[in-house]
């Protein structure tokens, strides 16, 4: 079960960078990240729908992100649960 744990881990560490690579591929009001590729506002990389499909995209990413967090913190709040602990010996008092 642990195994699963982390490997929902692992693909939600990568969810995380792909989310922010989409992010900053974005081009903002002034460019952003895309003016530093040296491209202009009319060049598209993706084609002419380009920040359409890019907010699609960011918000399905977004969404999944937002799902896979809840997941892993129940998920991770019944691991820690089903940890016994071991209780201390009893205190004798001295009188």
């Amino acid at each position: 079960m642990t195994f699963l744990f982390y490997l929902f881990l692992f693909l939600f560490l990568l969810l995380c960078i792909l989310l922010s690579a989409t992010i900053l591929i974005q081009e903002a009001k002034s460019l952003g990240l895309g003016a530093s590729f040296g491209g202009d506002s009319g060049d598209s990389l993706f084609g002419t729908s380009t920040a359409e499909v890019l907010k699609r995209f960011t918000a399905y990413l977004g969404a999944i992100f937002l799902i896979g967090c809840l997941c892993l913190s129940l998920w991770g709040a019944s691991i820690g649960r089903g940890r016994v602990v071991e209780s201390a010996p009893p205190v004798e008092s001295v009188e």
